[in-house]
């Protein structure tokens, strides 16, 4: 992390935590962010999904809800972004405040309920997407809809000729009954309709399904089996936790789903259990904050994986860290790309 960028975090961190990233956002829009690009090497390129990757480092879903900062994010470190949650209707999600930093367990709250200007706008800023780089949209519904699981489909149709994968998010804790979708019955049925809108694009999309971290090994084992069933292209595991397992800041207690460190464990436990249940390519997310943990994801079982919660500590150029840890980390162990690495450490999870 450079100087500037140090004294950057430390003084978003004097400020409410969404005013604070909403400054962070035009920062990096005004060209104060990382230039170098994704980092790669022949070890660190891979395959993922039909998707060709410069690396497996990804940036979640969250940090750029509205597609704002699509040229800065694509001359960081990152090896492929996921915007939004993006509604088919923009909504203001939650009242405030609805986003909370807790700094002793480098961890975050939100309840931020799917803010986001909509589909329109957001597909008006992908159609001007930089070039070359690898761009996702995850998938939301609006909380007044009379039919969620169409709206994923709905956004889908708008926004798909302009990404290069869509990812279903039914695991957010912060619209009510969303999580309800991931019940089998429930879940099969959207994922029907969304690859049926998917198979009606000119350019049909890897679809991934974003679950929870709090899920039930019967109820992991339905959405390995429905991922399956319905093919998907990839499962990413995991969303933010219910639990507050851990945690030791005095703001715990603030409602929402919980993302950063103290979230390690429980998702690669689940993305371990996944792995093990399905031969589908799984990303990992939930409390990556370094090289190590990254490579600790992919031996649990990931293809690849995404963090956002660790930037708020540690910066964007924690992307580019995180990648050239990565490609150390696989040649002290002697593997010639990630793809050797993925599953070789799974049983330490299980």
């Amino acid at each position: 992390m450079s100087a500037l960028e140090r004294l950057g975090l430390a003084a978003l961190h004097r400020i409410d935590p969404e005013t604070g990233h909403g400054l962070a956002l035009k920062a990096l829009r005004a060209g104060l962010g990382p230039k170098g690009g994704p980092v790669t090497s022949e070890r660190l390129r891979t395959r993922v999904a039909g998707l060709e990757l410069p690396n497996p480092v990804g940036l979640a879903a969250g940090f750029d809800k509205n597609a704002v900062a699509l040229d800065a994010l694509a001359k960081t470190g990152f090896g492929f972004l996921e915007v939004g949650a993006a509604t088919p209707r923009p909504q203001e999600g939650n009242p405030k405040p609805r986003l909370w930093r807790l700094a002793a367990d480098r961890a975050a709250i939100n309840r931020f309920g799917f803010n986001n200007e909509g589909m329109e706008a957001i597909a008006t800023r992908l159609e001007r997407r930089p070039s070359g780089g690898v761009i996702g949209l995850n998938l939301g519904a609006n909380k007044d809809s009379a039919d969620r699981a169409a709206d994923f489909a709905t956004v889908l149709r708008r926004c798909g000729p302009h990404l290069d994968f869509a990812t279903v998010n039914v695991s957010s804790p912060n619209t009510e009954k969303l999580r309800d979708l991931q019940g089998r019955a429930a879940l099969s049925a959207l994922l029907d309709g969304v690859m049926a809108a998917n198979a009606g694009l000119s350019r049909p999309l890897p679809v991934f399904l974003k679950i929870a971290p709090d899920l039930s090994e019967a109820e992991i084992e339905d959405v390995a089996r429905v991922a399956e069933e319905t093919r998907v292209s990839a499962i990413v595991a995991t969303n933010t936790t219910l639990s507050r397992d851990g945690l030791t800041d005095p703001q715990k207690d603030n409602m929402g789903g919980m993302s950063g460190q103290p979230l390690f464990e429980r998702s690669t436990r689940v993305l371990a259990r996944l792995s093990s249940l399905t031969d589908l390519p799984l990303i990992g997310v939930g409390g990556v904050g370094s090289a190590d943990q990254a490579y600790q994801k992919i031996r649990a079982g990931a293809c690849a994986v995404q963090l956002y919660t660790a930037l708020v500590y540690g910066g964007v150029s924690l992307a580019s860290e995180i990648a050239q840890g990565l490609d150390r980390l696989l040649e002290r162990d002697g593997f010639a790309s990630v793809a050797e690495a993925v599953g070789t450490g799974r049983t330490d999870w299980l």
